[in-house]
């Protein structure tokens, strides 16, 4: 071979390796990447057996926990990998998935108004879970975002948050009647600003 062809080959070499680095910024390589994809795929798996054994309620729990814990597994993996503000708030709203569909899982347990105020509970951690992790993704974007953007979202987030906790108040007031139930429902009006 010549040695203006094993010049260009090494040339070609070097800026392969360095096209498939800038793809992946977080040096794990493809290989690893894989290997604790399927890691995580057995885990699942031993994870969704143990509920086997279980019935009713407590198996759809299991069952739930163990699907959760394999996205949220996954999406970490993924924001381990890509390195990248976007999969690491996908890896935030898993989490928050995973977390509110235990906790609705959790809640078929009671029965009546204690059922809707789980649910409604439930359903207030997820949607801030979820305002924070957008909050998080604008405030690491720092560099690419104005200040007025980051305000905005945090002021949504605040606002997403307030409006989830006041339906859990409104949800508490269902078990009241008359005068203490108005009294209630004006109390958490006037608390989470709603009119």
């Amino acid at each position: 071979m010549s040695q203006l062809l094993i010049s260009l080959l090494a040339a070609a070499g070097i800026a392969f390796a360095g096209a498939a680095n800038a793809a992946n910024t977080s040096g794990m390589s493809r290989d690893v990447y894989k290997a604790d994809k399927d890691k995580i795929e057995a885990q699942y798996k031993a994870d969704k057996g143990q509920c086997a054994s279980m019935s009713g309620n407590a198996k759809d729990i299991c069952s739930a926990e163990a699907k959760g814990k394999e996205k949220v597994a996954k999406a970490e993996l993924e924001a381990n990998y890509k390195n990248t503000d976007r999969a690491r708030y996908d890896a935030r709203v898993a989490q928050a998935d995973a977390d509110y569909d235990v906790a609705k899982e959790k809640c078929d347990d009671m029965s009546g108004n204690q059922k809707d105020v789980c649910v409604k509970q439930a359903k207030a951690a997820h949607t801030k879970a979820k305002a924070d992790a957008k909050v998080a993704k604008v405030d690491s974007s720092t560099r690419q975002v104005a200040a007025n953007k980051r305000a905005n979202a945090r002021a949504d987030a605040r606002e997403d948050t307030r409006d989830a906790q006041y339906k859990v108040a409104a949800e508490k007031c269902d078990a009241m009647s008359g005068a203490a139930k108005d009294q209630c429902v004006k109390d958490a009006k006037a608390r989470y600003g709603h009119s």
